[in-house]
């Protein structure tokens, strides 16, 4: 026994040397190796043989358990994959169709010895229960959430996409995408859940909104919420009491996006609704379409004649009406053979010979063929743009060169319509007359284009957040290294206070001088270069702005592709499922490849089964 414990120490100048000898001694140190293996040690295991033996036989109970959930949640997996449903019609023993999950179940057990054994075997668990199947989907979707919103902790910015509509059961949905750059600098563009609502005013879409948001962004990051993209609803960009109005009051940084897909199809809404000669014409293009869809014999006739089918029109999505045209005139021949076919054969019903005698006239009019023909110029423009438009990674700069390039080939088409004797001012006579002459013609098709031309300069015009793309618009550099846009820099320091104005214009006046850069075509290009050459630590606010207009969205495309997939699994997995199972599935199928990214995903999940309630199978280890 150390004689400090008894006495204790009165030398207080000698205490230091006292200490060191004190180190040296046996006592000391078998007490220090004591007190370090405290706790470290289970004198039952150490020392009960048995007890070591029930251990083993636990883990490897464990094993195969986790073995077999693993297999289950696999086929979970490719059902929710592929659309499946995973309940059967009859799922008894002597089913000969018990459905798709019990199915790949089975196939599985003639794979996999230890399956085959459990389900022969099993008493306690099976795992083929429908409370087991919602269970594992539950865990599925938490396991996604909580990689997702760690993927957004780590992101600088946030943007959300939401958009709203009824599904086959006439229940109100609004789907929320998340848009970031991950970890590894990639554009994500994730979906993360439907959300049901009561209603689609403007008050319960921002409410429903804001809970989430509240969950996504905890106390202290409002912040990193830069931009909110909804479609062009009167209920979603209100400016005073719409829900982008709302989610700004408390994210003053959540800039309204107008999605630029939809802002396409409204373009050309217009040029085409408010022309009467236009309207008709389009309202003619549709009943080819429908005409030989109502009845086989007719089809049969344009697959001999043609051979090719006639896609159909729609109001919302103006690449059909593209298709539409295309197929016309390039086959404008052949159809009109098809038609006189119809019409001379005498094996068709009068009605049928009536209406093809129609169509015939309809492609021998010269105003009809006009028209036909300006729209084959114009089509192919709109369905480039469009097709750009429903890209993930596109930014804002980028968009900018697109327009660009759009209303110059529109500008072209314009510029090539003759302009006759009569001035471009002259108003068309309002006599009634069985046709146009060659001059109304080209007066209407000027004023086609004019119409493209004004509405996408005014709805394609960025708004006051949006000019900071220009800061970064490679094609102006060159112009920007001469005379330097203060107005830009000033309206974007504005709109994003978060940048240090002097440090960022010092950086750009670098970029605007260096050759380099002039070569990137848009933001995501830029950044890519700036971290590929570990530029980060010197541009700091150049990499900032770049992420903000990366992670702003220009199209809720993800959100519309989320409905299809909404739509598809309401279909296959019946309208009585609960929210929380329709979100899990919705997740296996849209982020498909992020569930394979997630690193031992099957392993998350049954650590999150096995901890959920108290279960009589075995799947925590010793």
């Amino acid at each position: 026994m150390c004689p400090w414990t008894v006495i204790g120490v009165n030398d207080m100048k000698h205490l230091s040397n006292k200490i060191k000898k004190h180190e040296c001694t046996k006592a000391h140190m078998t007490n220090t190796f004591k007190l370090a293996m405290l706790g470290k040690a289970n004198i039952a295991a150490q020392l009960d043989q048995g007890y070591k033996i029930s251990v083993k036989k636990h883990n490897e109970e464990v094993d195969k358990n986790r073995h077999v959930l693993s297999k289950i949640i696999d086929c979970v997996k490719f059902c929710g994959g592929f659309d499946l449903a995973l309940r059967g019609h009859d799922e008894a023993d002597t089913s000969d169709n018990p459905g798709v999950f019990l199915g790949l179940v089975n196939l599985l057990a003639s794979l996999d010895s230890v399956l085959e054994d459990h389900l022969k075997t099993a008493t306690v668990f099976k795992g083929t229960s429908k409370t087991v199947q919602n269970e594992l989907l539950d865990c599925m979707l938490s396991v996604c959430k909580d990689y997702i919103l760690e993927e957004v902790k780590n992101a600088s910015y946030l943007a959300i996409q939401a958009d709203e509509t009824t599904d086959i059961s006439t229940h109100c949905q609004l789907v929320l995408v998340l848009r970031y750059i991950d970890p590894h600098n990639n554009v994500q563009e994730r979906f993360f859940e439907f959300i049901p609502l009561q209603n689609a005013n403007a008050d319960t879409v921002a409410t429903a909104l804001m809970e989430r948001l509240g969950t996504i962004l905890p106390d202290g990051q409002q912040g990193k919420l830069i931009a909110q993209a909804y479609d062009g609803a009167a209920v979603m960009r209100g400016a005073k009491g719409g829900v982008q109005r709302k989610v700004k009051d408390v994210y003053s940084s959540a800039h309204y996006i107008h999605c630029y897909a939809h802002q396409l199809n409204l373009i050309m809404q217009q040029a085409t609704s408010h022309i009467p000669k236009i309207r008709t014409f389009f309202s003619d293009l549709g009943g080819f379409a429908a005409f030989f869809s109502r009845s086989f014999k007719r089809t049969a006739i344009l697959d001999q004649v043609v051979a090719h089918r006639l896609p159909g029109t729609s109001t919302t999505r103006w690449n059909f009406h593209s298709r539409a045209v295309n197929t016309v005139y390039e086959h404008k021949e052949n159809i009109l053979r098809c038609f006189q076919t119809i019409r001379d054969s005498g094996d068709f019903d009068p009605i049928t010979v009536r209406e093809a005698g129609g169509f015939v006239r309809m492609m021998e009019d010269e105003v009809f063929c006009f028209f036909l023909t300006l729209f084959h110029k114009i089509m192919p423009h709109v369905d480039m743009l469009f097709s750009q438009l429903q890209k993930r990674n596109i930014d804002s700069v980028y968009i900018t060169g697109l327009i660009k390039r759009f209303t110059s080939s529109i500008q072209t088409i314009r510029d090539s319509i003759p302009s006759g004797e009569s001035s471009g001012s002259q108003q068309l006579p309002t006599k009634k007359r069985r046709g146009l002459g060659h001059e109304e013609q080209q007066l209407l098709a000027r004023e086609v284009c004019d119409t493209i031309l004004s509405h996408a300069k005014e709805r394609f015009s960025f708004t006051k957040h949006l000019i900071s793309s220009t800061l970064l618009q490679g094609d102006l550099f060159q112009q920007h290294s001469r005379t330097f846009p203060e107005a830009a820099l000033e309206t974007t320091v504005e709109a994003y206070p978060l940048l240090d104005k002097a440090k960022l214009k010092t950086e750009l006046s670098l970029v605007y001088d260096n050759d380099q850069f002039r070569a990137c075509s848009g933001a995501v290009t830029l950044l890519q270069f700036f971290l590929d050459n570990n530029l980060q630590e010197t541009f700091t606010e150049t990499v900032s702005l770049l992420k903000v207009l990366v992670t702003t969205p220009m199209a809720t495309a993800e959100a519309e592709r989320c409905f299809s997939t909404l739509k598809r699994i309401k279909t296959f997995l019946r309208n009585s499922m609960t929210q929380d199972r329709l979100n899990a599935l919705a997740m296996l199928s849209i982020e498909k490849k992020l569930i394979r990214s997630i690193p031992d995903f099957n392993t998350r999940v049954i650590e999150r089964f096995a901890t959920q309630k108290e279960r009589r199978a075995k799947f925590l280890y010793k």
